[in-house]
């Protein structure tokens, strides 16, 4: 008799005729005998313990298997066959601690797990350290909301496009999971684009703000990028409700001033820096949203002027209102130079003027004139 058959023989009597607790104590004694001998076992002696172990799983409870799934997850040589077991068991408790770090468990093993177990199986493989794009494909295709956010989060899972490109359109009516995708370093730049494009001001916020500094002035790029198809799309339907209340409230509480612009600025936060400029320079946020979105440079430079801006300030604000055609370096030191010349009680007769004209043209077709223009 071989030698795993011999220690099976011996066991059966333990298992036939001993008590739960004596069970569990014969699984919980083998499994430290292996793990004291892990590091000098070859493949042939750890196929012993293989053996053993898959016959007792099979009359132990619950418990005492999350015990030992836990026990054997993390170790690199762990009896194979117990493993896919322990990770195909229906208990997610028993499953999950090798799901997520067991080294045994191979991508076939992960795939079929993932097309067959439920949704805590599958957000239990969403958080391994590693997964290949093969793998994240079925998740994906079938994870609930809770595996997408796991997935969307760990930076060791590799995605095929297809696969990001399932996520990004997710993400569309998931807050949560767009934040955690936009900071993603293998997120493609036309998905990147797509996923800003559907955002809420409020997610483009906080993925400007939650990606790395090296990160920062690609997202910063792509945010302006994208609010040139925003302002292209919108006009005038741009909705500035929720900006002109939450500038207002900045203002009464003495709060409202250039640094609050250069922070909405740089965090491409549009409708309230708009919101609140037309607040600085008083005038109406209709004419402000006008000149801002503007193709002409030297119209911006008129209510930035009358309210004082500084041109750090005035600089963030070309580069956050991403227009048609986004200003480039030259025409941006260009407009440094005109912005020095320029003084505050010109620019402040200026707007006057524009917001006379406002009041006619408001009330008239929407082909009016462009105050830009003047």
């Amino acid at each position: 008799m071989t030698a795993p058959n011999s220690l099976i023989a011996e066991l059966e009597d333990t298992f036939n005729h001993g008590s739960r607790e004596k069970r569990v104590e014969c699984l919980r004694r083998i499994t430290d005998l292996f793990l004291t001998s892990a590091n000098g076992l070859d493949n042939e002696q750890v196929a012993v313990f293989d053996d053993v172990l898959c016959y007792l799983v099979k009359a132990i409870e619950a418990r005492a298997l999350v015990e030992l799934s836990k026990r054997l997850a993390p170790i690199g040589n762990a009896p194979v066959e117990v493993i896919r077991r322990l990770a195909r068991n229906d208990d997610v408790a028993v499953a999950e601690p090798v799901l997520t770090q067991s080294p045994r468990l191979e991508n076939d093993d992960l795939i079929e797990i993932a097309k067959s177990k439920g949704q805590g199986h599958l957000r239990a493989i969403s958080g391994r350290a590693e997964l290949d794009h093969s793998v994240t494909d079925v998740l994906v295709g079938r994870g609930d909301r809770g595996v997408l956010h796991v997935l969307g989060a760990n930076a060791g899972a590799r995605f095929s496009e297809p696969g990001l490109a399932t996520l990004v359109k997710r993400a569309e009516s998931d807050d949560k999971l767009a934040e955690k995708i936009g900071i993603r370093s293998d997120l493609p730049w036309h998905l990147l684009q797509q996923l800003v494009l559907k955002a809420s001001s409020t997610v483009r916020t906080r993925i400007l703000t939650a990606v790395p500094d090296e990160n920062r002035q690609d997202i910063a790029r792509v945010l302006s990028s994208v609010s040139s198809e925003v302002a292209g799309t919108m006009g005038s339907a741009r909705n500035y409700v929720k900006a002109q209340r939450l500038v207002q409230h900045q203002k009464s509480a003495g709060q409202l001033n250039e640094a609050s612009i250069l922070d909405f600025a740089r965090t491409i936060r549009v409708e309230e820096m708009v919101a609140g400029l037309a607040l600085l320079c008083s005038a109406s946020v209709e004419l402000i949203d006008d000149v801002v979105f503007s193709e002409r440079t030297d119209a911006l430079l008129v209510p930035c002027k009358a309210a004082g801006l500084g041109w750090p300030t005035v600089q963030a604000i070309f580069r956050a209102r991403g227009t048609r055609r986004p200003i480039g370096e030259t025409d941006l030191e260009r407009a440094k130079e005109d912005y020095a010349k320029l003084t505050m009680p010109t620019a402040q007769r200026v707007l006057r003027y524009w917001q006379v004209r406002e009041t006619t043209s408001r009330n008239q077709a929407s082909g009016g004139d462009d105050p830009a223009q003047e």
